[in-house]
Order: C-alpha cells, then sequence, then structure tokens
C-alpha cells in the first residue's frame, strides 16, 4: 500500500491530503465545541453546529497559499511549524469573522482559541504521523550511523536534513555546551565529547559531522585535533558565509581538507596596500590559467582594475580563466576590461605591444616552471622560461614604462638544490640588478612556500591513495613543507608589491613547517582507518617511502641570510640578500644563454652554480635526452672495446 502511494502522481497525492482535511477538519470543530461546552449532547443541539462545514472551506484554501500541500511529506521539518501556525491563525480568524457576521455572539472567542489549537495540533500530528509512516522502519545496517557535533541550529537543521536520506543516520548529537548536555533535541540525545570514545563502541558511530559554522578555523582545528585518535570518518560543514541562506544542507557536507588541519589566525587586509597597484590601474598577470595567477586575476578583479590584461601559453588554462572572468563580470555588471592573450614571457616584442597597447601600470609575474623533479629532467626549458623569460618580461615592462612589476618567487630560490629553484633565484637576482639601474619600474619579487590547492599538490594524490586502499607514497620520512592557502598567498603577493620600493625581496610568514608523513598519517586517521605499522599490524594503509626524487629537498627556507625587516604588514617581511650589479651579470647570463645553445649541460651547471652562488646540486645531470646520449656513448665504449679484443 505504501509502496502504491509513493509511486502516485505528485498532484494525486495533493488531492489526497486535501480531501483528508476536508474530512478532519469539520471533526476538529465538533472536538472544539465539545471542549468548549464540555458535553457531547449540548454539541449536538447546539445551533451553530453547522459552521462545522465551514472549517475546510476556509482553512484549505489558506493553507494552499502558504504552501502547506506543496510540502514532500517524507522530507517535512520543523519549517512546517511556521507555516501551519500562519495558516490555522488566518484562517481561523476568517472564520470567526464570519461567525460574528452570521451567528452574533453565540460562539464567543474562547471556543475560536480551541479550535485554533486543535486545528494547528491536528495539522501537525497528522503530517509528522505520516512521515513517520511513510518512512517507515529502515535497515539499519545500511546508513552509516553519525554523531554530530554540534548541537545548535546547524546541528539540528543537519539531524532533519539526514533523516529522510539513506546515507546516514544521526544517532547522537556532541556538544560541549554543559546546558544542552543530556537534553534530547529533535528526537536525538545530547552528550558530552568526553562521553564519544565510549558511544563510539556501544552505538557502532563510524562518521562524526561537523555542524558548527559559527566557529572560527582555529577553533574547528582544535576540536578536529581531539577527534582524530578516535579514528572516525570525520566531515565537516562550512562556515556560516559560505552557506546557502545561512541553512545548513546533507550536500554542504564535505570531506576535511588540508586547510582545515593546517588553519592559522586570520590577519585582516590592508585595505589601502591592496588597492595602491590596481584601483582604476591597467594590470596584467602572467600565468593567469595557473594556480596562483588564476587566484590573483580574480582577487585582482574585486578591486576594481580599468583592464585585466591576460597572458598565458596555456590555451586551455586561458580559456578557463577568461571564461571564469568574464561571467564574473558580466553578472555584477562591473565595468571592466578583460584582454586574454596566448604568448611566452620570452616573446620581447609582443610583451611590450602589449604593455604599449593597454598603457599596463602593474604586472604579477606568475608564469613559471615550478615541478621540480620535470624541471630537473628538462632544464633547459626551465631556465629560459623562468630565468630567461623574467629577463625578458621586465625588459619589455621596463622599455613600457609599467609602474609596478611583482615577481612571484618560491622558497626554493633559498639555497637551491635543483634547477628549478635556482632559476627562480637567478630571476630574483635580474630584478634585484633591474632595480639598481634606475628604471622608472618599480621592481619587487614575494617569496613564499607550497600554496595548498596548486596543480601537483600532494594532499590530493594522498586522498586518492587513501581511497584505493593504499598504499600511501612518501619521499622520506622526516620531508618539511611550509604551506598556504592560495587566496591567503594572493591578496599578500598583492599587498607586498604596493609596498616595493625597487629591488625588494618580500618573504611572507608561512607560520610553522608541516611534516608530510605526520600529515599523511592525520589524513589516514581522518578517513576513519589506521596506518599499518609494525605496532598496528591490523591497520589498512600502508606508508611506503620511495626516496627523495632529483633536486628534491628535505626542508624548506624562506631566507638565504638573517638580515630581515619588518613592514607595515605583520605577514610581510623584507629580506635583504645577496645582488650582483647588471654589468656582471650580463655577461653571465650571456655564456649561460650560449651553453644553453648548445645544449652543454655540463657548462649549463657550471655557470648556474657560479651566478647563483648558494646552489648546491643534489643529484647529477637527469636531462632525458643527455642520459641517453651518454648511455649511447657507453654502448658504443664497450662496443669499441669488445671489438679491439676480437681483433687482438
Amino acid at each position: 500500500m505504501k509502496n502504491i502511494f509513493l509511486n502516485l502522481p505528485r498532484q494525486s497525492k495533493q488531492l489526497i491530503a486535501t480531501v483528508a482535511d476536508g474530512v478532519f477538519l469539520p471533526l476538529v470543530f465538533c472536538v472544539a465545541m465539545v471542549l468548549h461546552l464540555d458535553s457531547s449532547t449540548a454539541t449536538l443541539l447546539h445551533p451553530s453546529l453547522w459552521m462545522a462545514v465551514l472549517a475546510p472551506l476556509f482553512c484549505i484554501p489558506v493553507f494552499i497559499k502558504a504552501g502547506l500541500y506543496r510540502a514532500v511529506i517524507r522530507y517535512i521539518d520543523q519549517k512546517i511549524v511556521t507555516t501551519v501556525l500562519v495558516g490555522a491563525s488566518v484562517s481561523i480568524l476568517m472564520l470567526a469573522l464570519t461567525a460574528v457576521l452570521l451567528l452574533g455572539s453565540e460562539l464567543t472567542p474562547t471556543f475560536f482559541t480551541i479550535l485554533w489549537l486543535n486545528t494547528i495540533l491536528y495539522v501537525l500530528t497528522s503530517r509528522f504521523l505520516a512521515r513517520g509512516l511513510l518512512q517507515g522502519p529502515r535497515e539499519r545496517s545500511s546508513r552509516i550511523r553519525v554523531a554530530i557535533y554540534g548541537a545548535g541550529d546547524a546541528g539540528m537543521q543537519l539531524a532533519n536534513a539526514l533523516r529522510p536520506g539513506s546515507e546516514y543516520l544521526p544517532v547522537i548529537f556532541i556538544d560541549d555546551n554543559k546546558q544542552l548536555q543530556k537534553a534530547t533535541i529533535a528526537g536525538i540525545a545530547v552528550h558530552p565529547s568526553s562521553a564519544l570514545p565510549r558511544l563510539v563502541g556501544e552505538l557502532g558511530i563510524n562518521t562524526v559531522l561537523l555542524a558548527m559554522p559559527l566557529i572560527s578555523p582555529q577553533q574547528q582545528k582544535l576540536i578536529i585535533d581531539k577527534l582524530e585518535p578516535l579514528k572516525l570518518v570525520i566531515k565537516i560543514t562550512p562556515q556560516i558565509k559560505n552557506l546557502v541562506n545561512g541553512i545548513v544542507r546533507v550536500e554542504d557536507v564535505r570531506q576535511i581538507e588540508i586547510e582545515d588541519l593546517l588553519s592559522r589566525e586570520q590577519v585582516a587586509p590592508n585595505n589601502a596596500l591592496l588597492s595602491v597597484c590596481i584601483r582604476n590601474k591597467s594590470v596584467c598577470v602572467s600565468g593567469a590559467g595557473g594556480s596562483i595567477g588564476s587566484e590573483l586575476c580574480r582577487q585582482i578583479l574585486n578591486l576594481s582594475p580599468r583592464t585585466l590584461v591576460l597572458l598565458d601559453i596555456s590555451e586551455y588554462s586561458l580559456y578557463a580563466i577568461e571564461q571564469e572572468l568574464r561571467s564574473h563580470i558580466n553578472s555584477h555588471g562591473l565595468d571592466i576590461e578583460l584582454v586574454p592573450f596566448l604568448g611566452s614571457v620570452l616573446d620581447y616584442e609582443k610583451c611590450k605591444d602589449i604593455f604599449v597597447a593597454f598603457k599596463v601600470d602593474t604586472v604579477y609575474h606568475a608564469a613559471a616552471y615550478k615541478h621540480v623533479p620535470l624541471v630537473e629532467h628538462n632544464p633547459i626549458e626551465g631556465i629560459r622560461n623562468n630565468a630567461f623569460g623574467t629577463l625578458s618580461f621586465a625588459r619589455a615592462a621596463s622599455a613600457a614604462k609599467v609602474k609596478f612589476f611583482v615577481l612571484i618567487s618560491t622558497d626554493k630560490a633559498v639555497r637551491p638544490t635543483n634547477v628549478m629553484g635556482s632559476t627562480k633565484r637567478l630571476a630574483e637576482l635580474i630584478l634585484q640588478a633591474f632595480a639598481r639601474q634606475g628604471s622608472n619600474t618599480k621592481f619587487c619579487m614575494v617569496r613564499f612556500g607550497n600554496v595548498l590547492g596548486s596543480s601537483g599538490s600532494v594532499v590530493p594524490l594522498f586522498r586518492r591513495q587513501i581511497s584505493s586502499g593504499g598504499p600511501i607514497t612518501l619521499t622520506h620520512p622526516d620531508i618539511t613543507r611550509y604551506f598556504m592557502t592560495i587566496p591567503e598567498a594572493a591578496q599578500l603577493v598583492i599587498q607586498a608589491g604596493a609596498m616595493g620600493q625597487g629591488g625588494d625581496v618580500f618573504v611572507l610568514d608561512m607560520g610553522q613547517p608541516v611534516r608530510i608523513a605526520d600529515l599523511a598519517v592525520r589524513m589516514v586517521h581522518l578517513s576513519g582507518q589506521e596506518v599499518k605499522t609494525a605496532a598496528t599490524p591490523k591497520g589498512t594503509i600502508e606508508i611506503k617511502y620511495v626516496g627523495l626524487r632529483p633536486g628534491e629537498k628535505l626542508y624548506e627556507e624562506l631566507l638565504i641570510g638573517t638580515n630581515v625587516t619588518g613592514t607595515d604588514h605583520p605577514l610581510i617581511m623584507r629580506a635583504e640578500e645577496s645582488e650582483i650589479n647588471w654589468p656582471f651579470l650580463e655577461i653571465m647570463l650571456k655564456h649561460l644563454d650560449e651553453a644553453c645553445v648548445r645544449k652543454d649541460h655540463g657548462a649549463i651547471r657550471t655557470h648556474l652554480l657560479k651566478i647563483v652562488s648558494e646552489y648546491q646540486p643534489s643529484s647529477e645531470i637527469v636531462d632525458f635526452i643527455w642520459l641517453e646520449g651518454r648511455k649511447k656513448s657507453s654502448e658504443m665504449v664497450v662496443d669499441e672495446q669488445a671489438l679491439t679484443e676480437t681483433s687482438v
């Protein structure tokens, strides 16, 4: 019978509900009269009893208008109470006014108060009873038993949203508010967090849903840290500002991100610094389709530039960011000129023409090859793009009288052990030398560590490996890295650039370095699993160490020397680093370029070591073509030796 009803068309179900109310509302009227007169006999003889037939005629149209019959019974929640209160109040008031006009004072206000309460009780009881019957008993083993951490409005909304579904079964609330503990909310008991370790086993809980959108990221991190040892799957709802209409929905629940694990106190941006280089100006971003470049574009767009020029060598990346930004401009009615260019920073003439044609005031140079192993295997391309690309782009900016030029640098430029880091340090040296030449352009660079969510990030890799049952692959048990979110990094880059006087090396405060092995273990625990070790042989996820890749460091640094000063921003420091005067650097660059043209990898490394004095290669030359050439040369030598021995 239930399945037959559930398979009926939507309009048929609404008609059944309307007919049912048409039958029961007159009975509600009679019950109210019995309660008022305290006699069933007096009720049957009362001259006003005929008005019972008017009850549905007044109530049903009002309830239709209020949207009562549009609600899907199986999915109703506490919001229906407001609908019923409004509908019952309006309809009973209309019925009372009609009774006064037709019958005078035969029916008193007390009667209509009783009728109002009875109507509310009937409608709510009938709907929630129908919801229970239609939902029916569920096979509890097929639903994930969850504890909802947070018994406030968000937790109650989440519980009501989960109940009709087939995935989660809310079993308990967890809340540290002593006033809520031992209470029952929406039929679910509230317990303190201290009771969770015991309740996990007793109630078969394997997932915790954190429903506290009003708490700060730091408070959320403390709760996650407290829950981690329980080895439960932990999911969270976003902060209140990110919820649609401030309402928690099932689809808002998400996995733990690395940002949740590494969260730190947010420093409010200095709005004056944000607007200096951007507002009402023409701005160009190279590498506009990359991780950092695209976020810079998004934030720049919100700071009201006159023109935003996008430059990228990747057609797809440029297309994707251009479509996203144009959609934002159109939907918000912004008066901003958006100009996408396919091209390379190595193309001096094109870049100069762009700067001149669009009167570019500010350049953010984010275009670079950044993946350490790839650049190690393709060193000439890395040198050309990262070092000579910066040289060409900076020359074009200077020739076009661009006012501000900001290079996005990296912590890998500090005492580099790989080609990528040495090329970024070389790019810094080029801009430092340009700044001392008396250019009209203010050159500066901003140095920071890994950004979360960028292409090649370790976190998505770990998540895929965990979901497939492992193993997690790590290069070394002691490897550490600095991390920062992409939005925070982009915001600080914009503010740092505004403070540049010429040749400045700005360093962002990245917080404390993170041991990657610890991060992997935490991700395993927060997915509800255990790492397989000698101490925990029943663990499900194994961690394998595969060794450092070519050019990779155990740890990164942000400063070469110790000469560092503060700035107007608490998270931005100014470093005093060694420089090379342009006449000498120009000659060195010429020799490096010639070695690249010759594909002389031995000379390339020698020149890099000479220019970047801190460069200490951690591996031999691993260019693929060079290695293949050496392999063939070795084979030829072996063959020649074999021929000589044969002839002898």
